[in-house]
């Protein structure tokens, strides 16, 4: 008999016991059958999720439990995903997971517990909406240069999206942090956080003509040094970028819910689909967590499952 009172057990390979060793999984096995009570069916599922992610993590160079971050787990959930285990499968994996980290905790194995900002497939059914490329096309072509403000809404929407900017950033942002000849945009994001984010032609191009040729018209000695200006010359408010933006999503015929947020999502998301470093986009985008970043892994696994679905012969 083993020592969770199972009989007729398999003898355990090598691999296993190096595993069960490096991870604490006898400690794990006998505290859920001594301590949490958990039924024998129960105990075989925690188990079996448990040894799968420990050899997850050791074929990631993980050795010992005590080696574990949020980060690393955070891949196992994703590659759990990519398997295609259903939700409830992932979310027993994940309680399998949490209560392993409390039973070494409690046993003082380990320290710290990486499960505690561990995401369940619930919170990824919350991801926002994210606009195609060919929605962004039609919704940056959509100020036409026979309304009075085309240039400001034109060159506030390629800003927008080409930087990948927070709404509170794209309208707070100075005509001086606007590095035109650098291809740059200073931002200063949460926490008063200075980045740099670079921005291409056609961001370049609807700022400068926005710059040169209509911001002069508006400002009326109240724009504060502020590149986006209202109507009478003032900085634009959050409200009024929300009108903006939802008077062109609704020219360009998009019906999907669409708020400034979406602009930013969409970036994020159409560079990690073109092959961009998750780094470099973490950077781009000013998220001090990487972890904050990797939701958008996830936006493009479903992206490239999505066109799988679509277009290939057999899926």
């Amino acid at each position: 008999m083993t020592p969770t009172g199972q009989t007729g057990a398999a003898p355990m390979s090598d691999e296993e016991r190096t595993l069960r060793r490096g991870f604490f999984l006898q400690a794990f096995e006998d505290a859920l059958a001594l301590e949490e009570g958990a039924s024998p069916r129960t105990i075989e599922a925690y188990r079996r999720d448990v040894i799968r992610c420990a050899a997850y993590l050791r074929e990631h160079g993980v050795a010992s439990a005590r080696d574990i971050s949020p980060g690393i787990l955070r891949e196992f959930v994703y590659h759990l995903k990519d398997l295609g285990l259903a939700g409830s499968s992932i979310r027993r994996n994940i309680s399998a997971l949490r209560t392993w980290f409390r039973i070494m905790i409690a046993e003082g194995l380990v320290h710290t517990d990486p499960t505690e900002r561990l995401d369940s497939p619930q919170r990824w059914r919350t991801l926002p909406e994210v606009l195609s490329v060919d929605e962004v096309t039609r919704l940056l072509a959509a100020p036409q240069l026979d309304e009075r403000l085309a240039f400001r809404d034109r060159a506030m929407l390629e800003l927008a999206y080409g930087a990948g900017l927070r709404v509170s950033e794209w309208i707070g942002l100075a005509v001086k942090d606007v590095l035109l000849e650098d291809g740059l945009v200073r931002v200063f994001g949460k926490g008063s956080k200075e980045r740099l984010v670079p921005i291409g032609r056609s961001a370049i191009g609807a700022v400068a003509v926005y710059a040169r040729e209509l911001r002069p018209v508006l400002e009326r000695g109240h724009g504060k040094g502020i590149l986006f200006l209202n109507g009478q010359g003032r900085p634009l408010t959050r409200m009024g970028a929300w009108k903006i933006l939802r008077k062109y999503v609704e020219q360009a015929g998009i019906e999907k819910a669409v708020s400034p947020h979406t602009l930013r999502h969409s970036f994020a998301t159409h560079l990690l689909e073109g092959g961009a470093d998750l780094r470099a986009v973490q950077e781009m985008l000013g998220h001090a967590d990487i972890a904050t970043t990797q939701i958008y892994t996830h936006v493009d696994r479903e992206y490239l499952r999505s066109v799988h679905k679509q277009f290939h012969p057999r899926s």
